[in-house]
């Protein structure tokens, strides 16, 4: 088992409840990655399930979620031929902090009928750029996790030249050597510094809402991931966020909705 695994780990307590520990190595300057938390929920879900995946996620964050003990409460919406639906619910000391609804299914593993190519194509990975490590006293342990080598025009933001539109690609891997699978997923879908960045914002910016699709079991290698907006408006904007695998596959998208940060 891996260390995502084991963070990521539901034990079962009965039919609709799972306990989980909620792993400090995944925050974000003090608050957990939404990724990181939606593949916690996840795993509960999943092993409810008559099914293998989860294809569909939509994810709302009530309110910021910080490490520890925690539970994963399960209410059944259906059970049909092909797929289920799920909601769970992420509690602390009786508290829900993620409210999400969960569709699983089960995928194959043959090609697709048709896929769309690569909307942006991105330079060979040795050609892309890792961020330097983050001060320790800035509590973003997440990139202590995560291996991202980002595509050099999306990342001027950090050096106080953004590129003045909404965007983040970067090719991203566990830092320990893990195949992904849908719940690695989970977490690169939510792992890219926030678009809004590359526009000139700074400072925190919380997801409020988080829908996405696991559109197919992503083959070994890294993985891109190519984020973009498209209305920043009254200190809210959205972020769309494709997945691709190292054999050319879609394998994860998602949309969210987010507070616009404040440096």
């Amino acid at each position: 088992m891996t260390k995502f695994d084991e963070a990521t780990q539901a034990i079962r307590v009965d039919e609709t409840t799972y306990d989980v520990c909620l792993d400090p190595g995944y925050g974000i300057g003090g608050p957990l990655n939404g990724g990181y938390l939606m593949a916690v929920m996840l795993r509960a879900a999943v092993d409810a399930s008559p099914y293998e995946h989860p294809v569909s996620t939509a994810t709302q964050f009530l309110r910021a979620v910080p490490p520890g003990p925690a539970r994963v409460r399960l209410e059944p919406l259906k059970t049909g031929r092909t797929a289920a639906m799920t909601r769970a619910t992420l509690v602390q000391d009786g508290t829900a902090y993620v409210e999400a609804l969960i569709t699983t299914a089960t995928l194959g593993d043959g090609p697709g009928d048709w896929a769309g190519e690569v909307p942006v194509q991105m330079p060979p990975v040795e050609e892309c750029l890792p961020l330097p490590a983050p001060r320790p006293e800035s509590n973003m342990t997440l990139s202590t996790r995560i291996d991202l080598r980002f595509d050099p025009p999306t990342v001027g933001w950090y050096t106080g030249t953004p590129s003045g539109r909404p965007e983040s690609r970067a090719y991203f891997r566990m830092a320990e050597p893990q195949d992904p699978d849908p719940f690695v997923l989970a977490l690169a879908i939510d792992a890219l510094p926030p678009v809004v960045f590359s526009a000139g914002a700074r400072g925190w910016a919380p997801t409020v809402e988080l829908t996405w699709h696991l559109r197919a079991l992503p083959a070994p290698g890294w993985l891109r991931v190519l984020g973009h907006g498209r209305l920043i408006r009254d200190g809210w904007f959205d972020e769309d966020v494709e997945v691709w695998d190292s054999a050319g596959n879609l394998v994860a998208q998602s949309r969210q909705l987010a507070r616009l940060g404040r440096g």
